[in-house]
């Protein structure tokens, strides 16, 4: 027995590591190679396993992976996206099971059957669409944070689903016995976890954590999960449910992060033999006798899925983009729709034959997920250029609550102004700078409940996708010197950059990136400025290096220039006729010079002064070049300009001279 385990667990693993590798090439997610492998390597393929030996191995797969995502449930993070959680999940849930009741009834099938295949239809892959998002760094972009949300919401319903499943079963149930049976268990559930978070498991966690023996906490937490999940078995619930419970209880307690660090790599081992013994269910056989029907039924499935999520994404306020995008990611099915797709096998809702269709479909939609998603921004594109020709156009391009926010907002009377894109962590710094210095600033957002938020707070903030023109032009584009895209999603940032460069050729454009390949892209487009957020990581390591090792601060400030100046400006070759930077280089030009803006403090030996009094040329060795007061530049001070404190002042010198000269802005000197 010992043997012919271990003699399968080598087999399987040796197949997907090829499989893996393979796909790895094509950029397919890991979940389709473990799926394709249990399809090769299964009874219905080269017949090598017959799934026997990896029912307890896909178990522990399912119960280890409900146990980290109870642990790993922030029930204040989950409160911040509570309405796109909340109410999206919710909806998105009820509406494709809706749906899907209507299409399979049309079909033949029985209600309870119809149901639920609505409730397998409904649930969304969440490792797949994750991977997808974090490979195009979008998983923090507006479509990619509301995805993030239905699908926690859809992992976590697992639960009452399961639970709801038995009540299905044929007309002869007694119902109303069932719920209070199920109420019954339920309280008793609840009653002995909430003895277990308030006594039973932090003693266990604090003597094993007294041992400081790292084995014996993995080994405890095991424990604990394993005997959850045996528990609410044993009164006739699932062993998932006691899984997800388990982790709830843990994840209030100081012990989360270790219990998670340490059951992250069994669930990721067992979640791979889960994913296997799903592909060797599928009957390639069927797959490929009954190819057009399936590929047709996963095209309505799509449509359905896609059709729910677009509609409910753009019920909850959302953008048209966001809507359409957020609708195609999630319009494949879930890896928890395998777990409660065999309750359904068990409880005689599904047919061999309907359960090899589903088997196949479901593959089917989770092996196109990565195209749909990469390949539709496009026509999401351009749907929302043709609708903006439309009379409600504008409406339903900048979601259901656009129209009162508009109605709020009266032209910008400004000029020589700051434009930031996006209110964002970037976004909240840039504009807490840009007051600070008097900066005139206008802040453009499109999630409603932001602008709403900071509208309270009195913050020049408007609501608008700005990707259109029309949104630009009203933040005062034309007239504006600086546009800062503090935003994530890529594309999106690509669509503000040539939109703004085409209605002010002279507008200074700084942009956030993610990593280095958008850079390329964004300089063609007329960027001035890119900033890449793995540099900036980077070099602020760097400092910190520099400062351990006591390093004066001046020579750190030298060296993260030169880091900033040279290397991005070798990496990124910016065009020649740029506003913010061009082929002439102070560093590269003139080696030894630089530029610096200092400020003229209070209580400063400047304050007060004329500039041909103070003598900066003769006295510290610089040239004032321009100074700026207020909103006011001035290009070219004379020589009787005199300098007030919060004068900020552009300076050209060497360094030394540059550091020197910054005391006497600071305090008074003799």
């Amino acid at each position: 027995m010992v043997s012919s385990l271990l003699a399968n667990v080598d087999v399987l693993l040796g197949f997907a590591i090829l499989i893996l590798t393979i796909f790895y090439r094509f950029q397919v997610p890991p979940v389709l190679g473990f799926l394709v492998t249990g399809m090769l390597i299964g009874p219905y393929g080269l017949g090598i396993l017959n799934g026997g030996h990896n029912e307890l191995n896909a178990d522990l797969g399912v119960i280890f992976l409900l146990f980290t995502i109870g642990v790993d449930l922030s029930l204040k993070e989950l409160w911040k996206m509570k309405k796109a959680l909340f109410l999206g999940g919710t909806l998105q849930i009820v509406l494709t099971t809706f749906l899907t009741l209507i299409v399979c009834s049309s079909l033949g099938f029985s209600s309870s059957t119809s149901v639920f295949l609505g409730f397998l239809i409904s649930l969304s892959s969440t490792a797949i669409v994750l991977k997808v998002l974090q490979d195009r760094n979008e998983v923090y972009t507006q479509h990619g944070k509301t995805s993030l949300a239905i699908l926690i919401f859809q992992d976590l319903a697992i639960v009452p689903l399961i639970l709801i499943t038995p009540l299905l079963v044929g007309d002869s149930l007694n119902f109303e016995g069932s719920l209070s049976t199920v109420f019954l268990k339920g309280s008793l559930i609840i009653l002995v976890f909430i003895l277990s978070a308030k006594f039973l498991i932090p003693w266990i966690f604090y003597h094993v954590g007294r041992t400081g023996n790292k084995e014996l906490f993995l080994v405890s937490v095991v424990f604990i999960c394993l005997s959850t999940a045996l528990f609410t078995s044993s009164i006739g619930l699932s062993l998932a449910l006691g899984a997800f419970l388990a982790g709830i209880v843990i994840s209030g307690s100081q012990y989360s992060q270790q219990a998670m660090g340490n059951i992250v790599p069994l669930r990721d081992m067992f979640m791979s033999f889960f994913f296997v013994s799903v592909g060797m269910l599928l009957n390639i056989g069927y797959l490929f006798d009954h190819l057009p029907i399936l590929i047709l039924a996963s095209f309505v499935l799509i449509f359905i899925k896609s059709t729910a999520g677009v509609t409910i994404t753009f019920l909850l306020g959302y953008p048209l983009r966001t809507a359409i995008l957020t609708g195609l990611a999630l319009s494949q099915v879930g890896e928890f729709s395998f777990v409660l797709s065999r309750l359904g096998v068990e409880y005689s809702l599904l047919t061999e034959e309907t359960y090899q269709a589903f088997l196949a479909v479901s593959i089917i939609t989770m092996g196109v997920t990565p195209f749909l998603i990469n390949s539709s921004y496009k026509p999401a594109d351009f749907l929302v250029t043709k609708v903006s020709g439309t009379t409600n156009g504008m409406k339903l391009i900048h979601g259901l609550y656009s129209e009162p926010i508009k109605e709020e907002q009266a032209e910008p009377e400004m000029k020589d102004h700051l434009i930031i894109v996006g209110f964002g962590f970037s976004g909240r710094t840039v504009s807490k700078a840009a007051k600070a210095a008097g900066i005139p600033y206008i802040i453009v957002e499109e999630n409603p409940e932001t602008v709403n938020q900071e509208k309270q707070k009195g913050e020049n903030i408007h609501y608008g996708d700005a990707t259109f023109e029309v949104v630009l032009e009203h933040a005062g584009v034309k007239s504006a010197r600086v546009l800062i895209i503090g935003i994530s999603d890529s594309t999106a940032t690509g669509k503000i950059v040539e939109t703004a460069k085409k209605l002010n050729p002279n507008i200074c454009i700084i942009a956030k990136v993610r990593n280095l390949q958008e850079m390329r892209h964004l300089n063609a487009l007329g960027a001035d400025e890119i900033i890449p957020e793995e540099y900036e990581t980077s070099v602020e390591i760097f400092v910190r290096v520099l400062e351990k090792y006591l390093v004066p601060r001046e020579n750190i400030e030298k060296l993260v220039n030169d880091v900033r100046a040279n290397g991005y400006r070798m990496m990124r070759k910016l065009s020649g006729t740029t506003c913010c930077d061009s082929e002439f280089s102070i560093k590269d030009g003139l080696p030894g010079v630089d530029i610096q803006i200092l400020k003229v403090g209070q209580g400063s030996s400047f304050d007060g002064k004329a500039l041909a009094d103070l003598d900066f040329r003769k006295n510290h060795g610089v040239t004032v070049l321009s100074i700026r007061r207020g909103s006011d530049v001035i290009y070219t001070p004379e020589g009787n300009f005199i300098l007030y404190a919060k004068d900020a002042c552009i300076i050209l010198g060497k360094p030394e001279d540059l550091c020197n000269i910054r005391r006497f802005f600071e305090s008074v000197h003799g």
